[in-house]
């Protein structure tokens, strides 16, 4: 199957405390946030830790709109109520957006087999 992927980045809060807090809620992402991505054409996420720095690597269906769907996707069933809430352990403006929190990646090199 054909996807397509995007890589992202956001930093924490410079705090291990905050970062332990944002790692736990992590392995308990609400129901409903996850079926929100999944409607919107995310097929997976992963997202990767070193000290302060995430990174996310996001798989979706080949005719994924990223900015269409990450609008749509902030308007679904508490998506905004989980970012209000991951929003206290980031390292971004108050208010921001998951999408002008999580900064695209440019891939700059591949290995192609």
């Amino acid at each position: 199957m054909k996807t397509k992927r995007y890589c992202k980045t956001l930093t924490l809060k410079d705090d291990p405390e905050v970062i332990e807090a944002y790692k736990k809620a992590h392995a308990a992402v609400w129901p409903e946030v996850k079926q929100g991505m999944k409607e919107v054409g995310i097929l997976d996420m992963e997202i990767y830790i070193y000290g302060t720095r995430l990174f996310m690597i996001m798989e979706t269906v080949p005719e994924f709109d990223h900015d269409l769907a990450m609008t749509e996707l902030a308007n679904k069933l508490r998506q905004a109520e989980w970012e209000a809430y991951v929003s206290q352990f980031q390292d971004a403006s108050a208010g921001s957006t998951a999408d002008e929190k999580w900064k695209i990646m440019e891939r700059i090199f591949k290995l192609s087999i």
